[in-house]
């Protein structure tokens, strides 16, 4: 990932009882904010305020799906498949690395040709 997140920001984003619900759930599938309002029990705002803070450090993507009827709506996609920390010379640092990005590209692929 291009900048791993400060391990304080990192903890206190995944502090937030939203923000670790949306990465669970977009992790499955790709979700717009709507959808995720209603699978979080949270207010709209409330979510776009999470997935802009995990769009800060680059946790989740945003992208553009398009609909069979030719409208296009925003989905949020969790871009993080594992996030290591490590403890060691006093030190504490946080490495996260991206969700295999062969596997993400084939479900964009299925989903532009209708396949889920």
């Amino acid at each position: 990932m291009s900048g791993d997140p400060s391990p304080a920001d990192l903890f206190s984003l995944l502090d937030d009882e939203y923000a670790r619900a949306i990465l669970t759930k977009t992790s499955n599938q790709p979700m717009s904010a709507q959808t995720l309002s209603t699978e979080c029990d949270a207010s709209l705002p409330t979510i776009y305020r999470r997935l802009n803070d995990l769009e800060e450090e680059n946790l989740v993507e945003k992208r553009t799906q398009l609909e069979a009827d030719g409208n296009h709506r925003a989905v949020y996609e969790a871009a993080v498949g594992h996030v290591e920390i490590d403890i060691a010379d006093g030190d504490l640092t946080v490495h996260v690395t991206e969700r295999d990005t062969a596997d993400r590209f084939t479900q964009v692929w299925e989903e532009m040709r209708g396949n889920r």
